[in-house]
């Protein structure tokens, strides 16, 4: 009764990310006695576009391609989501996460379907490699804040940012693959180190994740425009159609939340400003 009781108490984004943990951990276990598993729970556009495997655009909103693409989106959607949970409130944030990530996904397979070959690939996903995780909701979240409170501060960890472009880069000019094993273990502990770095009392330490402070409103074009203009001549492994799909759905609600509610928006905005 007291587990029912505290899980009950906990707010939607808490359960989202256990939800997210648990299937993870699952679909590893399954994926490792289950032949192609993934294909039936990961996202491929080249499958929507043609009407089949439609439930993927769902189920790959809490799959992950590895323990570090999981704790990344997972350490980012307990701050950002958290926030937009306080303020929407947990019925209406669960309703949009949810419509969010599946318009992120629907976005992402349209474009990587129809445009997604030869160097276009490289912006919008080749539709024959599968998309998976919750990064394209959660941008639709950081769309939301954009919107309603486009001064608030914000860090954005530009490290990891930095390091999985980097890996990219080198692993597409040398194809080693020892050097690419090596690579991924010290890029995936590099991430972990600044996550982490970022809490410490220390400023020498905090500098290792590479923290740049700005508005709310600035955080989607840096997160997004840099990495496409990047994609055009390395291809990374980052769903960034996805991101600017879940990244419209957000701002779009934002803007029917700022025209309905704006005697509150302006209130919260006051007490950001401050």
């Amino acid at each position: 009764m007291n587990n029912l009781k505290i899980f009950k108490n906990m707010t939607v984004t808490t359960k989202i990310i256990i939800a997210n943990v648990v299937l993870f951990l699952i679909a590893e276990i399954l994926s490792s006695v289950i032949p192609g598993f993934y294909d039936y729970v990961s996202m491929r556009p080249e499958f929507i576009i043609q009407g089949k495997y439609l439930w993927t655009i769902l189920t790959s909103m809490f799959m992950h391609g590895g323990f570090a693409h999981l704790f990344f989106n997972m350490f980012s959607l307990w701050f950002v989501g958290r926030f937009v949970e306080r303020i929407i409130g947990s019925k209406r944030f669960l309703v949009f996460y949810l419509i969010s990530g599946i318009i992120a996904g629907i976005f992402f397979s349209i474009l990587s379907g129809f445009f997604g070959f030869g160097i276009l690939a490289n912006v919008f996903g080749n539709p024959a490699i599968p998309g998976l995780g919750a990064s394209g909701a959660l941008f639709g979240l950081i769309g939301l804040v954009a919107m309603l409170t486009p001064k608030n501060r914000v860090y954005l960890i530009v490290g990891p940012l930095i390091a999985i472009v980097l890996q990219a880069i080198i692993e597409s000019l040398i194809d080693i693959g020892i050097i690419s094993t090596v690579l991924n273990l010290l890029i995936s502990v590099y991430i972990f180190v600044s996550i982490f770095a970022i809490f410490s009392f220390n400023s020498k330490m905090r500098r290792l994740a590479v923290p740049v402070e700005m508005p709310f409103w600035l955080l989607p074009i840096i997160a997004i425009v840099p990495l496409v203009l990047i994609g055009l001549f390395v291809n990374l492994p980052i769903g960034n159609m996805a991101h600017l799909g879940g990244l419209i759905a957000g701002l779009v609600y934002g803007f029917y939340l700022r025209q309905k509610y704006k005697k509150k928006v302006k209130l919260l905005n006051r007490y950001f400003s401050k």
